[in-house]
């Protein structure tokens, strides 16, 4: 779908890609440790893919939520696939903290805070690695590349 931003390369950072998925870290929201999962074909609904790319979706989703545990130690993650302004198949995991912009709303609401943050290199070095090693641990790229 053209018109789909999903389908188009990225402009934020990739920290992983396979054959179905990347991992990009979103750098323009103002929010520390925040991650979207996206299907690489365009695919608007979970129920419309096979077993085999959803048990990938959700192994991709586990590993992601113990990286930014491990990196970024946050008080919450929130995950959500929503895919009403974008019907492409997409998941937002966000490191939540107490102080940040939003707390205790959601990242989309009106911020209550206007505090800045910012990932470091090291941490999104850590997490690049973290992630690419997890996800080889899980033997996921003969799981999500084939």
């Amino acid at each position: 779908m053209s018109d789909c931003s999903l389908c188009k390369v990225p402009t934020l950072p990739i920290l992983w890609s396979g054959h179905n998925f990347r991992i990009v870290l979103v750098t323009d929201q103002n929010i520390k440790g925040y991650l979207r999962l996206e299907l690489l074909e365009h695919v608007s609904e979970i129920h419309q893919l096979s077993e085999s790319i959803r048990q990938q979706m959700y192994l991709l989703l586990h590993i992601i939520e113990i990286s930014l545990v491990n990196i970024f130690h946050p008080d919450k993650i929130n995950i959500a696939s929503l895919g009403n302004m974008t019907p492409h198949v997409h998941w937002h995991i966000v490191s939540r903290y107490k102080q940040d912009n939003f707390f205790p709303d959601s990242i989309w609401s009106n911020p209550a805070r206007n505090n800045r943050f910012e990932n470091t290199q090291e941490e999104i070095s850590n997490l690049k690695h973290q992630l690419t090693s997890m996800i080889k641990q899980q033997d996921a790229e003969q799981a999500f590349d084939s």
